[in-house]
């Protein structure tokens, strides 16, 4: 850890804080007068009498060198507000005189020690933080604030500790919380220790010069044909549009039923993890993890599912069949049938994944997005909205493509041409606002049975955040759901 000097609390010789500091805060402690602390102790702290032995991570004179520091040179809190928030303060009383700063700071007014007491005072707080006294003793202890940034981050860190201890509490109560199915009470354990760590502070704004170098690299490799933008899923024209499955976006694949929007993804899904040996998740809301194995083994050995089901194979079929489960047996791909899943689950299980194969997914795919239960009983647009965003959030947060289907609406029955737009997304206005690439899926052989492009499937793609947009042609088998390029690569 960076040694951080900061001033003693008699305004002696400067101390290091590199330690965990619990012994110089009880010193620090102990010099508050009782009536003080009376003021600052509150819920925040009484949460942790179930541990009378030990006194909870803290660094009061921290606390204390962050708040001298901004009534010091009101300039230091544009320093750390972006890092540290008013709930990181052990105390309530440094609490409420940090969120009075980011107050005034955030109204353009200034913070320093005369501004600071006058609003405290006219809305009667000043004597519940210690009075002005109080604020004169912080400034008076403080040196400098040329190190406020390091200070403001040990106490985030010293917070983010008793967030950690109150997640293993709320854990322990779960445990003994026999009425709930284990696998909720796992999740929600899990959901504890995720929300602490959303709360570290974020790396923050990073120099256009540190970009542009991994940028040239990109470049520069790519060029030499050593690299590719995304995770390529081998159709080439698709590939050639999308430079492959860009890592963080949302992609929707949508069509009306009978598109073969199912068989497409799950032949995705296979390419990926076979090809590059990338671990991809599928959620599947509406068919059983059976179902999906037997279409898998279909287009993988080239016998019709409907076969496969009933068992009613060839002789020299048995070793095809044979090989293609070994073969699938290998890929890391892995399926979840849950008909509720929502997003928070699914994000769990995908860490969980994470965490067992040791490297990043290749891809997580969901069918589909209007069965995805969410997590508040709004009416069923604002629902889909908040789901899109989560699954969005997931993305980014996991740097995997997420593939979600989506059902169209029915107009595009009633129109001539049946070929889908961005306009036919059923509660259409957050998936097309938060997708990053939409892929409307459409087969002119379904409605037209004498059609020149029979066996053909066309991919269209109606938004691409980053690229062209354009219509790519694959031949689809459908007895196998199996699709191939039209084109060489």
């Amino acid at each position: 850890m960076v040694s951080v000097p900061l001033p003693a609390p008699d305004g002696g010789p400067e101390w290091d804080t590199a330690g965990e500091g619990s012994d110089r805060s009880a010193t620090a402690a102990a010099a508050l007068t009782p009536a003080f602390r009376r003021r600052g102790r509150d819920q925040d702290e009484a949460r942790f009498e179930a541990l009378p032995d030990q006194v909870p991570p803290q660094n009061l004179e921290a606390e204390e060198a962050v708040l001298g520091g901004i009534l010091l040179d009101p300039d230091a809190l544009g320093r750390i507000a972006d890092v540290l928030r008013p709930e990181a303060f052990y105390l309530g009383a440094h609490r409420e005189i940090y969120r009075t700063a980011l107050m005034l700071h955030g109204q353009g007014k200034p913070t320093d020690l005369t501004a600071m007491a006058a609003w405290l005072a006219d809305t009667g707080q000043l004597e519940k933080v210690g009075g002005s006294n109080r604020l004169v003793e912080l400034v008076e202890r403080t040196l400098s604030t040329a190190s406020i940034d390091q200070v403001a981050r040990l106490v985030m860190d010293k917070y983010l500790r008793r967030q950690l201890i109150r997640s293993g509490n709320e854990v322990i109560k779960l445990g003994f919380d026999q009425a709930k199915p284990m696998e909720q009470v796992l999740d929600e354990a899990e959901q504890q220790i995720f929300a602490i760590s959303q709360e570290k502070p974020s790396v923050g704004l990073t120099p256009t010069a540190e970009i542009l170098t991994s940028t040239f690299n990109e470049i520069e490799s790519r060029s030499l044909g050593t690299s590719v933008a995304g995770i390529p899923v081998n159709f080439y024209d698709l590939d050639a549009i999308t430079q492959g499955l860009q890592r963080s976006d949302l992609i929707i694949v949508a069509g009306r039923p009978a598109m073969g929007k199912t068989s497409i993804v799950l032949n995705i899904a296979k390419n990926v993890a076979q090809i590059h040996q990338l671990p991809v998740c599928v959620f599947s809301l509406e068919m059983s993890k059976e179902q999906l194995t037997y279409r898998l083994l279909s287009m993988e050995v080239g016998i019709e599912s409907g076969r496969l089901r009933t068992g009613r194979l060839q002789q020299e079929e048995w070793p095809l069949l044979g090989q293609g489960i070994n073969t699938l047996g290998q890929l890391p791909l892995f399926i979840d049938d849950k008909p509720n899943a929502g997003v928070l689950e699914m994000r769990s299980l995908c860490r969980r994944l994470m965490a067992e194969q040791g490297k990043e997914l290749g891809l997580i795919v969901i069918d589909y997005l209007q069965l995805m239960e969410g997590s508040t009983p709004d009416n069923r647009v604002q629902e889909l909205s908040r789901i899109t965003r989560g699954l969005k959030g997931m993305a980014r947060e996991l740097n995997v493509p997420v593939m979600a289907l989506s059902q169209l609406s029915r107009g595009v029955e009633s129109r001539t041409n049946k070929r889908p737009m961005l306009s036919d997304l059923r509660e259409s206005g957050s998936i097309e606002q938060d997708a990053d690439l939409v892929l409307m899926i459409y087969r002119d052989e379904y409605y037209n049975p004498e059609t020149a492009d029979r066996g053909i499937t066309e991919v269209i793609v109606t938004k691409h955040r980053n690229g062209p947009v354009g219509t790519v042609k694959l031949l689809f088998e459908p007895q196998f759901t199996r699709f191939r390029n039209l084109a060489a690569p």
